[in-house]
C-alpha cells in the first residue's frame, strides 16, 4: 500500500501543473552585491530556430578565478522560465559566479534534449572560463524540483562520461564538477513492477518529455540520476520535505540510500512538515546555513 501511494503520489502531482511558470509575469531582475557584473542572455547554443540562454552573475574580477554555480529552474520539463529564479545571495557571498540556465522545454525538444543543454551551457562556460574568470575545477550544479534532476544529470556525468554532450562544442581544456545540490529532487523515472520488471512511472509528463521514446526503458534509466549513482562520484547535497505534495519525499530517500550503500559523500538533509519548498524563513535560514557549510567543505576548502 505504501508502495502503491507514493507512485500514485508521483503520478499525481509530481509533474503537476501548478510548477507553471506564467510566460507573461514580469520578473525582478536578480539583486546583486556591490561590484559584480552580469551577461544576460548569452546563448550558448542554438538548435534550428531554438537559442538556448543563460544570465551569468559574476563577482569582480580580483586575478584569483572564482568557483561557478550552474542552476537550472523547475517545471516538469515542460514549464518554467531562467527569469523566475533570483535567490542566489547565499552563492554570492561567498563568492561564487551564477549562471542561471534555461533549456529546451519539452515542447521544444524532447528529451534528452533538456540534459544536453545545461551540459553544453557548462561547455560553454568551460571554453569561456578565461574571459569570465572562471574556475574550471570548481563547477556546482544546482537546481529544485526537475531542475534538480538536471543538475544531478549533469553533474554525476563529471568530465568521464559524454554521452549527453551531443551538440556542445568539446571541452578545450579539463574540468572538474566539484559538487552537486539537488533539492526536492525527482531521482527515478522508473519502478518496479509486480513482476520484478522495471517500468516506467506513469505521467503524461514524463511521456511528454520522452516524446517517440515514452516506452523505452532502458532510456528512461539513463534519465535517472540514481542510475549513476557511484563512490566516486562529486559530493551532494539533497534537502526534501517529507510532505512534499509534488516530489515525493521517498525519491530524495532512495538516492540518499543508494548514495551511502556506494559509500558517496552527501549530505542529506529532510524538511519535517514540509513541502515542496516555501518553508517557513527559519528552515530557509537552515538550509543555506547548510549549503554554505557544504560548500566550504567541498569546493572552496
Amino acid at each position: 500500500m505504501i508502495k502503491k501511494l507514493f507512485v500514485n503520489a508521483l503520478v499525481l502531482v509530481l509533474f503537476s501543473p501548478v510548477f507553471a511558470q506564467d510566460t507573461a509575469t514580469t520578473f525582478k531582475p536578480v539583486p546583486l552585491p556591490a561590484g559584480f557584473t552580469k551577461q544576460l542572455d548569452v546563448v550558448y547554443k542554438e538548435v534550428k530556430d531554438w537559442k538556448g540562454r543563460m544570465d551569468i552573475y559574476l563577482p569582480p574580477q580580483k586575478g584569483k578565478s572564482v568557483p561557478v554555480i550552474i542552476n537550472m529552474h523547475g517545471g516538469a520539463w515542460r514549464k518554467g522560465a531562467k527569469e523566475a529564479q533570483s535567490g542566489f545571495n547565499t552563492y554570492f557571498k561567498l563568492g561564487f559566479a551564477v549562471a542561471n540556465v534555461e533549456y529546451r522545454l519539452s515542447q521544444q525538444g524532447s528529451a534528452p534534449g533538456a540534459i544536453e543543454d545545461v551540459r553544453c551551457a557548462m561547455l560553454y562556460l568551460i571554453n569561456h572560463a578565461d574571459s569570465l574568470n572562471i574556475d574550471v575545477n570548481k563547477i556546482v550544479f544546482c537546481g529544485s524540483s526537475a531542475g534538480a534532476h538536471l543538475a544531478l544529470l549533469a553533474g554525476l556525468m563529471d568530465n568521464t562520461n559524454s554521452q549527453f554532450d551531443n551538440g556542445c562544442d568539446k571541452a578545450h581544456q579539463k574540468f572538474k564538477v566539484a559538487a552537486i545540490i539537488a533539492q526536492s529532487t525527482p531521482s527515478t523515472l522508473v519502478e518496479a513492477a509486480a513482476d520484478g520488471q522495471l517500468k516506467i512511472l506513469k505521467d503524461g509528463a514524463i511521456d511528454e518529455w520522452m516524446g517517440s521514446r515514452k516506452g523505452d526503458v532502458k532510456f528512461a534509466q539513463q534519465l535517472s540520476p540514481i542510475t549513476y549513482v557511484a563512490k566516486n562520484n562529486p559530493p551532494i547535497f539533497l534537502s526534501h520535505g517529507d510532505a512534499d505534495p509534488r516530489v515525493p519525499y521517498g525519491q530524495s530517500v532512495a538516492l540518499d540510500a543508494k548514495l551511502t550503500t556506494v559509500g558517496a559523500k552527501h549530505v542529506f538533509i529532510t524538511i519535517p512538515g514540509g513541502g515542496h519548498g516555501g518553508y517557513a524563513k527559519e528552515k530557509q535560514d537552515e538550509i543555506k546555513a547548510a549549503i554554505t557549510a557544504f560548500l566550504k567543505e567541498n569546493v572552496l576548502n
